[in-house]
């Protein structure tokens, strides 16, 4: 998924990337996750009740995890020290410390599970965001960092990617209250953020006005296009989440991040 929204952005900001970017991204990413998932294991390990179907996977082949796992992060260094631009490792630092917050915060939100973990939620999403636009950033010399931060495509794609995490907390915890006014709060803490990004996607669409465009360049209107749907699916999701399970509403929130990455390559060709 990572690798699909870098080709978003080099293709929104005129870029060519190199395989090595994409490759060590989608490695870094896998990392986290699945150091993430060996981390939740021996935290709920005592409390097998609590383990979800991922994480009892996770559990079973934990050796082997973590033997793919150490070999990837060596991979993924080799790659950023040998391939990538000198540039990267000004940025290396904010990434670990966004990376060792969400770790940090793993460990105490998975504590009580009665909580949602909304700074958690925030800091995977931003960290998620920052670490695939900044792979497509490192090539765009004439620009510093804050140009990117700044930037309403960044913007846009950590909020949605902050609300896509957050989804899945909001829906387990409704489905496990019975409290209809806890239920609403929830449906609002969704909803309501959904709405004020489509509204912002659209309108950062109708406003783009590139007059240094040339013939068979890409705007940047086929971004928030695919923001917009990726809005607009997580809204169908929540209105209709009652019909899945939870693993499928998994599976189906990842989706609703693809599905847009296909709008883009559509809208951008066409």
């Amino acid at each position: 998924m990572a690798a699909a929204w870098l080709h978003v952005f080099s293709k929104t900001w005129r870029l060519y990337l190199p395989w090595a970017v994409y490759a060590s991204l989608a490695l870094a990413v896998w990392v986290i996750y699945v150091a993430d998932r060996l981390l939740d294991v021996s935290m709920l390990e005592g409390t097998p009740s609590r383990l979800e179907p991922r994480h009892r996977f996770h559990h079973k082949h934990r050796k082997v995890f973590r033997i793919t796992l150490v070999v990837a992060a060596l991979v993924t260094v080799v790659m950023v020290v040998t391939m990538m631009p000198v540039a990267i490792f000004k940025y290396l630092l904010i990434g670990g410390v966004l990376v060792a917050g969400f770790f940090g915060l793993s460990m105490i939100s998975t504590q009580d599970a009665q909580d949602v973990a909304h700074t958690k939620n925030i800091i995977a999403g931003t960290t998620f965001a920052f670490g695939t636009a900044v792979m497509a950033h490192l090539y765009r010399y004439e620009f510093g960092i804050e140009a990117m931060l700044f930037s309403s495509e960044f913007i846009c794609f950590a909020v949605l990617c902050i609300l896509n995490i957050s989804a899945i907390d909001l829906w387990e915890h409704a489905a496990r209250s019975q409290d209809v006014e806890v239920k609403a709060s929830h449906e609002l803490a969704l909803t309501l953020p959904l709405m004020l990004l489509g509204f912002a996607a659209l309108g950062f669409a109708l406003t783009d006005h590139d007059i240094t465009a040339k013939p068979g360049d890409f705007s940047n209107r086929p971004f928030f296009h695919a923001i917009l749907t990726g809005v607009g699916l997580l809204y169908v999701l929540n209105r209709v989440r009652s019909r899945f399970s939870m693993d499928a509403l998994r599976v189906l929130a990842d989706v609703a991040l693809l599905i847009p990455v296909l709008v883009f390559i559509a809208a951008s060709n066409s």
